[in-house]
C-alpha cells in the first residue's frame, strides 16, 4: 500500500489516519456507491478537508482500489498465516467467512455495491473484480479436485460449474441479506448452499427433470 512519504512503513499517525479514511470510505461507497460518494463526504466524516484526503491517497480512484485491498486484508487478518487455506478446508473457510460477514455489514455493502458497478465500462474496479473472480474460481476448483481425489471421485465433470456456482451463491445471498436481513440468515443459507454444491459434485443426484410429473 503506497504512502505519502513513499516509505513502505508509514509513521503510526499516518497509518492510523489512512485507516480512518478507509473506514469512512467503506461507509460512503457502501451507502452511496462509488459515483455518488464523494471525497468531500469522506473528508467530512474524518474531520479533514478534501485536499487532506487527496494528500493520503492521491485520487478517488486510488482510494477506491485501496478500499478493496483493505477489505481483502480484513478477510484474512484473523488467520494465522493471513492467507486462505487450500484443499477441502477452503469450503469451511468460505462458510466461516459468511459467518464473519454477518457481523460486518458495512464491508459487505461496499463489496456488493462496487462489484455490481464494476460491470460498467471503464469502472476503476473492473480489473480488480475480473481478476478476483478468476483467482477464486481457480482456488475453489483446486479445492474440489483435491477433495474428489480424497473421496475417490474419478470423473468430476461438474467442478468448473460448481466453482462458479459457489461464488455466485455467496454474492447473491449477501445481496438478499443486505436487502432483508430479518428474513435471510446469511450464515445458515450460505452453509446450506455450499454444502449442497459440494455434495452434488461428490454424489450427483437425479436431474431436476425427473421430478416433473405429467398431468
Amino acid at each position: 500500500m503506497a504512502t505519502t512519504s513513499g516509505s513502505a512503513h508509514p509513521r503510526p499517525e499516518t497509518k492510523r489516519k489512512r485507516e480512518e479514511i478507509l473506514r469512512a470510505a467503506i461507509e460512503t461507497f457502501g451507502t452511496k456507491g462509488s459515483t455518488n460518494g464523494t471525497l468531500s463526504d469522506i473528508a467530512e466524516q474524518v474531520g479533514m478537508t478534501h485536499a487532506g484526503v487527496l494528500h493520503h491517497f492521491g485520487s478517488k480512484q486510488k482510494l477506491l482500489l485501496e478500499v478493496l485491498d483493505f477489505r481483502d486484508q480484513d478477510d484474512v487478518a484473523h488467520l494465522a498465516d493471513q492467507h486462505i487455506p487450500g484443499g477441502p478446508a477452503l469450503f469451511m473457510h468460505l462458510v466461516h467467512t459468511m459467518i464473519r460477514n454477518a457481523a460486518r455489514p458495512g464491508i459487505v455493502q461496499v463489496y456488493t455495491v462496487l462489484s455490481a458497478e464494476s460491470v460498467t465500462e471503464e469502472h476503476p474496479a473492473k480489473d480488480y473484480f475480473h481478476d478476483r473472480y478468476r483467482v477464486l474460481r481457480d482456488d475453489v476448483d483446486a479445492a474440489f479436485r483435491e477433495l474428489c481425489e480424497q473421496e475417490g471421485v474419478t470423473d468430476p465433470t461438474s467442478i468448473d460449474k460448481a466453482s462458479a456456482a459457489i461464488l455466485a451463491v455467496m454474492d447473491g445471498l449477501q445481496l438478499q441479506w443486505l436487502l432483508d436481513p430479518a428474513v435471510v440468515d446469511l450464515a445458515e443459507a450460505s452453509e446450506f448452499a455450499i454444502q449442497a454444491i459440494v455434495n452434488a459434485v461428490l454424489r450427483p443426484g437425479p436431474g431436476l427433470s425427473t421430478y416433473v410429473r405429467e398431468e
